[in-house]
């Protein structure tokens, strides 16, 4: 359909949002530590970087579009089905296809109300409903959730640890929630930063994929594996969604040097020991230091905090930003996710952390 000025979009587009990732730069500031976009403080594994190098005299040849040895690779990781796994240009591009899939016009898609933006963003771009539930305590509410499923429920995301707020729901919990849905929607398991979680009842999601049709368990290696300028992510499926989502995807959707540097990282143990390691420990030390400058935060088992400032002008959350980046320090302002009173500060490396709590110190003590 076009008109005199034009072709005209499907209904509801113009009305998106773009998502906005976290700031890069800072004009002036070569080198700013880059706190805002939940990277990884250690960078890719030494592994993983010569593979992807190992790929450049062969970026002539179109990647293996069933990413079969990643998948095999995975499988071996997890003690997984490979064929239930789809890999996808980061798990971005997997919630699209879910969407795409599942919802569209008339549809709803349930989340939590501080949940991942791309959730609204992707259900609007498929012509559903985004329907946003009330949260306990900056946490997923199960009960919410489900008062808010109607007839018109085609898919629920819940992000497991959350982002941005770092809360999570135990095993229970997240069983419970399935219990309470319609077979007919999919629950979608976020759980990008799975790797980092440090808590006996949690579990990512391959136990539910296991005894249910209607349970997809998204992963990335942008997080814990630092390959997020690659694109790479992947899900755990019942076997008929994967057949869906097969059948959605482009036929080459992930490309080869991170197929290759997916691989390597998963098989460097040593390299994921290593993260885990340093975010439990400057997780700790950074939330301890936060606190004791009188800043709360709402306790994370992810590899960022999220932290709350005052109401007044000249130490609320958009002047700590200011400062902040005024000493070359980039955070993330929350005012997307309807929480303009806070930060989402990453855990770098140790010296950076050093150097925000320093800072943050001296904000908080100024007049």
């Amino acid at each position: 359909m076009t008109t005199a000025a034009g072709p005209v979009p499907r209904p509801g587009i113009p009305g998106i949002t773009p998502y906005v990732g976290g700031e890069a730069k800072i004009a002036g500031v070569e080198r700013p530590i880059r706190l805002a976009s939940n990277e990884s403080a250690l960078g890719p594994s030494a592994k993983a970087v010569a593979a992807y190098r190992a790929l450049a005299g062969e970026i002539h040849r179109y990647p293996d579009g069933g990413a079969d040895e990643l998948r095999e690779a995975l499988g071996r990781c997890h003690g997984l089905d490979p064929a239930r796994i789809v890999c996808g240009a980061g798990s971005d591009e997997l919630i699209t296809l879910l969407l795409r899939s599942f919802a569209g016009p008339g549809d709803e898609v349930l989340y939590s109300r501080h949940g991942f933006l791309m959730y609204p963003i992707n259900a609007q771009a498929a012509g559903a409903t985004p329907v946003a539930a009330p949260e306990q305590a900056l946490t997923t509410d199960v009960d919410a959730l489900l008062e808010k499923v109607t007839e018109r429920t085609r898919v629920v995301f819940v992000a497991n640890p959350n982002n941005p707020t770092g809360t999570y729901l135990g095993a229970a919990e997240m069983a419970r929630l399935h219990a309470g849905l319609p077979p007919s929607v999919v629950l979608a398991i976020d759980a990008a930063y799975a790797e980092f979680v440090n808590r006996n009842d949690y579990e990512a999601g391959v136990a539910l994929v296991d005894r249910a049709k209607n349970v997809v368990m998204l992963r990335t290696f942008s997080k814990i594996y630092a390959l997020a300028g690659l694109r790479l992510g992947w899900a755990y499926c019942p076997l008929e969604i994967a057949d869906i989502l097969n059948r959605m995807r482009s036929p080459f959707n992930v490309n080869a040097p991170a197929l290759a540097a997916g691989v390597a990282a998963v098989e460097d143990v040593a390299a994921l020991v290593r993260a885990q390691t340093h975010n439990q420990r400057w997780l700790a030390w950074f939330s301890e230091r936060l606190a004791s400058l009188g800043i709360p935060l709402t306790p994370s088992v992810a590899n960022f905090v999220l932290a709350r400032f005052s109401d007044n002008r000249r130490k609320n959350a958009d002047a700590v930003f200011t400062l902040l980046q005024s000493r070359g320090i980039l955070t993330r302002k929350m005012g997307a996710y309807g929480l303009p009173a806070h930060l989402r500060i990453t855990i770098g490396t140790g010296e950076e952390m050093e150097r925000v709590a320093v800072a943050l110190g001296e904000i908080m003590a100024s007049r």
